[in-house]
């Protein structure tokens, strides 16, 4: 999936953008906290809570 096809499902409110971004990016967001945190745990809650931010970004600026 492409960049836009994920930005789109934010957009839509659709959870699948949650697994659509980890796919293709979740290694590479791991390893970053990873090598921040060198704590496995911790670098997945990071990027856990980086998810979250994208999400709740995206309703900000959504209107039902």
């Amino acid at each position: 999936m492409n960049d836009q096809e994920i930005i789109a499902l934010y957009w839509a409110k659709e959870e699948r953008a949650i697994s659509a971004t980890a796919e293709k990016y979740g290694s590479y967001c791991h390893t970053i906290a990873y090598n921040i945190l060198y704590d496995r745990f911790e670098a997945e809650e990071c990027v856990n809570d980086t998810y979250l931010g994208a999400w709740n970004s995206c309703l900000l600026y959504t209107s039902d």
